[in-house]
């Protein structure tokens, strides 16, 4: 994925798991450019510069997300990329593109063969890895060995190709390989679009869950509000102190890594900062038009310690949502 500076990468040994150590080898190295015959023209609501506007419009494109490894003196070396593609069935050929500042693109020559591993849609914390930003407490990688090249277990689907042929290509280098090994598992793919992880398919709809105890009271302490298609309702990371209970309509529930969810009429949303103050986790955006009863947390408080079996049920419906998540 695209980054600032120089790509993180990962060089690890290659006994099974390896503790990945920091981007070593990536340095400066003099680019020759080619001056392009007239300056790229663009336009950008926010005043960018045009390498920030061209790289946030090549981030409209929809891409998989993969992991390029190689192997060398008993060590693995890896790195997350999505510039991958097909360009070729008969013969069968892909292509990767590779910083030129990058170590993995000194690694790689005519003859050497280099792996990818196309990533699920649980693998997140995988991506994040081999672009150096590893968490804590997340299990170390693990590869399997085909025809010497290393690839990422659990991976959606693998390739080891063998490199046929090398271009320049500005500021990276492209690596034209001949496919050697193909395997794939059925599974949905992790996706990257605008510089954040996606996944595949629909909101799935959600059941009404508002306990039927508890509704009366909330619709009595509360103001209506109502919302047009695609209106934000509340923002992630900010500070709210509503719950917004659904009369009428769907509402689009959006966390970043996390599918989307869509809540329908009888639902609730907004409880975590209703009840303690604390930041929203999700936006929430109208999905076509939206009624909603807005209960401010004093309102809230104030229904729940009135009605004890009304704050059991509540309690219950939040229960069931830390269950389902």
């Amino acid at each position: 994925m695209a980054t600032e500076g120089a790509p993180p990468e990962f060089k690890l040994a290659l006994d099974s798991t390896a503790v990945p150590q920091g981007p070593e080898g990536i340095g400066e190295s003099p680019f020759d450019f080619t001056a392009a015959p007239e300056a790229m023209e663009y336009q950008s609501d926010a005043g960018d510069d045009p390498a920030i506007a061209l790289r946030r419009t090549l981030g409209m494109f929809t891409t998989g997300v993969t992991v390029i490894t190689t192997s060398a003196h008993d060590e693995v070396h890896g790195m997350t990329a999505n510039a991958f593609m097909s360009a070729s069935l008969n013969p069968p050929l892909v292509l990767i593109s590779i910083d030129r500042r990058a170590k993995m693109c000194n690694l790689l020559h005519e003859g050497d063969r280099y792996g990818v591993s196309i990533l699920g849609e649980h693998q997140t914390e995988m991506s994040d890895r081999f672009a150096g930003r590893a968490k804590e407490g997340v299990p170390e990688p693990a590869f399997e060995i085909v025809r010497d090249t290393p690839l990422v277990e659990g991976a959606l689907a693998h390739f080891v190709a063998r490199v046929d042929r090398t271009y320049y290509a500005g500021d990276h280098s492209l690596f034209l390989g001949h496919v050697e090994y193909a395997r794939h598992s059925e599974g949905a793919p992790l996706l990257y679009h605008g510089g954040q992880y996606e996944r595949l398919g629909k909101a799935a709809p959600v059941a009404p869950e508002l306990p039927e105890g508890l509704l009366p009271p909330l619709l009595a302490a509360g103001e209506e509000c109502s919302f047009s298609d695609g209106e934000s309702i509340v923002k992630l990371g900010e500070v709210g102190d509503q719950l917004f209970v659904i009369l009428d309509g769907a509402v689009i529930l959006r966390r970043p890594g996390h599918p989307d969810k869509q809540l329908e009429a009888g639902s609730y949303f907004g409880e975590v900062g209703a009840l303690s103050g604390e930041a929203r986790v999700s936006d929430a955006i109208a999905d076509g038009a939206v009624n909603c009863v807005a209960v401010r947390s004093d309102a809230l408080k104030s229904v729940l310690a009135s009605s004890p079996e009304a704050a059991w049920e509540m309690l219950g419906s939040l229960a069931q949502r830390v269950r389902e998540a």
